[in-house]
């Protein structure tokens, strides 16, 4: 089944985008465009020099004016190179906090994607623009940038002082204009299409790493490893692919900006042996207007190998573009506040993908303060309707209502504030253990922090780390196991303090060993609170108020653990099966 990736901007709003984050530092641009300008003028000291000295040797006055040359053509080379100095640094202070707000907004919108949406996407697409695009995008502004401006700035100038040597040999010159314009018509709509499909080959290829890293127990335990590797290997030369007609395409359109320069080349010194016979043009003059054409072979050839870098940070831009631009989420100004903490599903059902449910006509009611379990076999459907409970996923059909107020009312800032998501897989964010904490609540002092690790039974160990609450934690600190990581996530909960709590098998990576710690930390985290439990272990289960079965996205029991058990159905079996 083909994704539907997330959108890719035109190269309109993408421009828009591009001067909307830059003109917020226009002095810098400014500095920079003016330092370019300068060093574009500097290049065309030393072929107007040459020039002069070679007219001065013909008319034997050589000596007197070499020295003049040389120092011309030093003054020059320093300018040159302190402008082009000048031209970087600003271009890197204006530049890169551009990059650094873009790189903000792109990350802002894709922590914001709408569930559903993310599922159709893939996390490999949204990660692919979030990582891969931003870095070509910021290696575009360090590496090709500066060449390519300073290069166009080179071809401006130097065609220009072409032209004011003698306008006869400016239109020479110009004689490669077509054979130049033929090339880029070639291969501008041959190669355009292959950058983006390039960049969304890469995108897919990442999608496979980041399943098949996020699935590894699962593939092992199914002995289906191969048959990861293969499609991983499948993506993999799909970007490859790509990126060799990317080659390809580059060195035949270099072929042809080869003949370019052959033609022009000729053109000028044709035209310039005919100006001289006539005494119309000096020799100084057409070796000087020899020379700048010459001069253009480096910038234009710099342009041509720098192109496929433009157009492939050009489509890195589109990727990113697209997922700023996506409209927001619109947000109730004044969102209707539930009268309790009573959620309620009604005939919720949710499919993936065309003609493959999930779940489907489910129907549950959880009065305030009641804890309530999901079980059932893999697949069942669990993750997905706690999901759907937390308002983190919008099903495809039903309702989901928190105290009489649908979710989709409420907004999604009024949404998180009332319904908090604890799942098996958490992160540990880089930082201190009170910043790990306070993420849930930044105004919170280190008497809140320490009741909410009290609670969850985390108070013990954090002591016992070489600076209690100040040692850092995450991938440059202290390394976490996953049921300690699992207690500060609970511990951010408690110190929420939301109405209702979704667990999706929030102590499945606890281990035998700190299972039963984990299991007390999480009642403690939901006492008094509407919780649903997405159950791992069974004895979860036996602890809630009420147990769900779930069976092929269906419910098929409802009851009590004892209830059920004594039931003899679809609960009793994975409950002796759990006890043996």
């Amino acid at each position: 089944m083909t994704r539907a990736i997330l959108p890719i901007a035109d190269p309109r709003t993408t421009a828009r985008l591009v001067w909307a984050t830059a003109r917020g530092h226009r002095p810098a641009l400014v500095a920079a465009l003016v330092a370019f300008l300068v060093g574009g003028l500097a290049l065309l000291v030393a072929p107007r020099a040459f020039g002069y000295l070679v007219d001065a040797v013909d008319s034997g006055d050589g000596d007197g004016v070499l020295i003049g040359v040389v120092v011309a053509i030093a003054v020059a080379g320093v300018v040159g190179g302190l402008s082009q100095l000048g031209a970087t640094i600003f271009l890197a202070r204006a530049g890169e906090p551009a990059l650094a707000d873009l790189r903000e907004e792109v990350l802002d919108r894709a922590l914001h994607l709408d569930g559903r949406r993310l599922e159709e996407a893939g996390v490999g697409d949204v990660l692919s623009r979030v990582s891969d695009d931003v870095r070509t995008v910021s290696q575009s502004l360090v590496e090709v940038v500066p060449t390519f401006v300073q290069a166009l700035v080179a071809v401006v100038f130097t065609a220009a002082g072409l032209f004011a040597l003698d306008w006869r040999l400016g239109l020479a010159g110009l004689a490669a204009v077509p054979a130049y314009a033929l090339g880029v018509r070639w291969y501008v709509p041959r190669s355009g299409p292959v950058y983006a499909a390039e960049r969304v080959a890469q995108g897919e290829r990442a999608e496979a790493l980041v399943a098949g890293v996020h699935g590894a127990a699962t593939l092992r335990a199914y002995g289906r490893e191969q048959d990861q590797l293969d499609l991983i290997a499948t993506k993999s030369w799909a970007a490859v692919g790509y990126a060799l007609q990317v080659m390809r395409l580059a060195n035949r359109f270099g072929a042809r900006n080869n003949r370019s320069e052959l033609v022009g080349l000729v053109a000028v010194l044709g035209v310039g042996f005919l100006l001289v016979r006539s005494d119309a043009a000096t020799v100084g003059a057409v070796t000087a207007a020899a020379l700048y054409f010459h001069r253009l072979f480096n910038p234009i050839g710099a342009l041509i190998f720098l192109f496929d870098e433009v157009q492939s940070t050009g489509a890195s831009l589109a990727r990113i573009a697209g997922v700023i631009t996506m409209p927001a989420e619109p947000q109730p100004a004044r969102p209707p506040q539930p009268a309790d903490a009573a959620l309620v599903l009604r005939g919720v059902g949710h499919a993936y993908g065309a003609g493959s449910p999930v779940l489907q006509d489910v129907d549950l009611a959880l009065a305030p303060g009641e804890r309530v379990a999901l079980v059932g076999a893999t697949g069942a459907g669990k993750t997905t309707l706690g999901a759907i409970a937390a308002g983190i996923l919008t099903p495809t059909r039903g309702e989901v209502s928190l105290g009489g107020v649908p979710l989709a009312q409420l907004g999604r800032r009024e949404l998180r504030r009332r319904i908090a998501l604890v799942s098996q897989e958490v992160h540990v964010f880089a930082g201190t253990v009170r910043e790990a904490v306070t993420l849930a609540r930044s105004d919170a002092d280190d008497a809140a922090v320490r009741a909410a690790l009290e609670k969850v039974r985390a108070w013990g160990w954090v002591t016992a780390l070489p600076a209690g609450l100040d040692t850092r934690v995450g991938g440059d600190g202290v390394p976490l196991s996953g049921a300690r990581a699992q207690q500060l996530a609970l511990a951010r909960v408690v110190l929420a303090d939301p109405p209702v709590v979704v667990l999706d098998e929030a102590t499945a990576e606890a281990g035998s060993a700190g299972a039963r710690d984990l299991e007390i930390a999480a009642l403690a985290a939901t006492e008094g609170r509407t919780a649903i439990t997405v159950a791992h272990r069974l004895t979860q289960a036996r602890a809630a108020d009420r147990i769900v079965v779930l069976d092929a996205g269906r419910v098929v029991e409802v009851g009590t653990h004892d209830e059920l058990v004594a039931a003899g159905g679809r609960y009793a079996d994975l409950w002796a099966a759990w006890a043996v």
